[in-house]
């Protein structure tokens, strides 16, 4: 069950990307929006990406974790996340410049994202 209205949803990532300083509230509803929408896309207990102090969701399927800190992991800030999910910034490029941490093997999200491409994803 969705948290987030979808439209409420789009709309925050929408005024996110005409301005990266948008208020606190609508990064907040962007940042949880894109969380529950990587949710839908990849299902699953086996991951968990964490966007404090905004939010967290397990995702992928796999090993289902239940208690303590997960195996896999991934950690960033919410100008980041957002970055990646529009396609404004590549997982490689985030990760090479320290502004996420990622652990465990099956932590890297690259094949998700971007989630709500900005522009046309060319291949």
């Amino acid at each position: 069950m969705r948290r987030i209205d979808p439209s409420a949803g789009r709309q925050a990532v929408q005024d996110w990307c005409a301005d990266p300083q948008v208020p606190r509230p609508t990064l907040a509803t962007a940042v949880r929006y894109t969380l529950e929408e990587l949710g839908l896309q990849a299902p699953g207990r086996s991951v968990e990406v964490r966007v404090p102090p905004f939010g967290a969701v397990q995702v992928i399927e796999g090993t289902m974790h239940r208690r303590g800190t997960p195996p896999n992991v991934v950690e960033l800030s919410a100008a980041t996340w957002l970055a990646l999910v529009v396609g404004d910034l590549a997982w490689a490029d985030a990760e090479e410049s320290g502004d996420l941490r990622a652990s465990g093997g099956r932590a890297d999200l690259s094949a998700y994202l971007p989630l709500l491409p900005r522009r046309p994803v060319r291949s």
